[in-house]
């Protein structure tokens, strides 16, 4: 598609949120928008990931606070199955925590609720681009230079492998597929710069996890 002279290329999105009302709010506010399309809506995070998969948005706003699948471990599988997948989120939690645990997780971008429609299209474009946004007011907790980021599953896949699991065990244990625990694994084992499984249990037993 060729673009005329000042036009924006368009951003396919898919909206994840478990009220309904909420999604109709953002389709309203962003459809409005020349150059975003809301391509598809989901109510939790198994759905998201079924859609995710077929209709391969750009970005996708995902809530946190949702039953089952949180938007935490949404955003996880998201970045193992689909890294090419932005995920802003979209949350009424400003607590700095939060806003660590949802980068850990894979996301681009962090935006209150209640902000503007101007800062979450801003917010939008951003990510879209490559980059991030946080709401003002709004940032991750700085991490030790030390301190490898690893979300909540990859801390999890790490705890098995220290404790001599194979792919296939961590998989059925974690109920998720070989390909993802292998994936995280070798996020894991790049983030730590640990190949053996022994160096993998003597970082676990440092951090107080084994």
């Amino acid at each position: 598609m060729t673009l005329l002279p000042g036009q924006r290329p368009s951003i396919r999105l898919l909206l994840v949120d478990d009220h309904p009302l909420v999604r109709d709010g953002l389709r309203a506010r962003l459809d409005a928008v020349a150059h975003l399309h809301v391509a598809g809506e989901a109510g939790n995070g198994q759905d998201a990931l079924t859609l995710a998969a077929s209709l391969q948005p750009d970005v996708m706003l995902v809530d946190i606070g949702m039953k089952e699948m949180n938007g935490l471990v949404l955003t996880e599988h998201l970045s193992a199955q689909h890294p090419a997948i932005r995920v802003l989120i979209l949350s009424m939690y400003d607590n700095p925590e939060y806003v660590s645990r949802a980068m850990c997780a894979g996301a681009r971008g962090y935006v209150l609720k209640d902000a503007g429609s101007h800062e979450i299209i801003a917010a939008i474009d951003a990510v879209a681009a490559g980059g991030s946004y946080y709401s003002a007011g709004v940032a991750p907790i700085p991490r030790r230079p030390s301190g490898p980021c690893l979300s909540e599953r990859e801390r999890e896949v790490l705890i098995l492998l220290a404790q001599g699991l194979s792919n296939k065990a961590i998989a059925l244990q974690l109920d998720i597929s070989v390909r993802t625990a292998e994936t995280h694994r070798l996020s894991v084992r790049r983030k730590l710069e640990i190949d053996s499984a022994a160096g993998l249990a003597k970082f676990a037993i440092e951090q107080g996890w084994l």
